[in-house]
């Protein structure tokens, strides 16, 4: 007779569930340390002045945090199968190089390319996909594709990347967040 029950997975699936449910701010504090709080709180502020939407600016950092806290959740218990740590490593190089990317963007005059920095968030989102595929439902990965649909977005980046535009003192912030993320190693 096989028994098929395991208690871990059954605790990985509560834990995952719970997850969906909580993603409000004073719930992401326990998961999210202050320095990423504070980027997540700038990119939420850049997200409600370009859209002028509250709602589609909590969605979207609301998705982060539940992305974000489920891929964490899943390593933590050691869910990936080697194949897909390859594919982790890979997909972490090219974050790694998006958010220095973006930084060098905002910081050096005239480097901006749009078609660049859309290829390789693209490639983020397919590589980010590829790894949690087997183990999120289909509207996890839908807020994924949301997520990088929306910082992909082609006329949003040349909004924000614009000199001198209404969101130079939000993204200031951004880039200073992203400085502190990267050089504590969390980003």
């Amino acid at each position: 007779m096989s028994d098929n029950f395991r208690a871990r997975d059954i605790a990985l699936k509560a834990q995952k569930k719970i997850l969906s449910r909580m993603s409000s701010k004073g719930v992401a504090k326990v998961f999210v340390d202050d320095k990423m709080g504070s980027l997540l709180d700038n990119v939420y502020r850049l997200c409600k002045t370009y859209t002028q939407n509250k709602k589609e600016a909590e969605k979207i950092v609301k998705n982060i945090i539940k992305i974000v806290t489920k891929i964490g959740l899943l390593a933590r218990n050691e869910q990936f199968s080697p194949d897909e740590l390859v594919i982790a490593s890979e997909f972490q190089g090219k974050f790694h190089k998006a958010a220095k990317t973006v930084i060098s963007f905002f910081e050096v005059d005239f480097s901006y390319d749009q078609k660049f920095l859309t290829q390789l968030l693209t490639e983020c989102k397919n590589l980010l996909k590829q790894i949690v595929q087997p183990h999120l439902t289909d509207k996890s990965l839908g807020r994924i594709d949301l997520v990088f649909g929306f910082f992909s977005n082609p006329a949003f980046l040349d909004t924000v990347f614009k000199k001198n535009s209404d969101y130079t003192e939000i993204m200031t912030k951004i880039i200073s967040d992203m400085h502190s993320a990267l050089d504590q190693g969390e980003l």
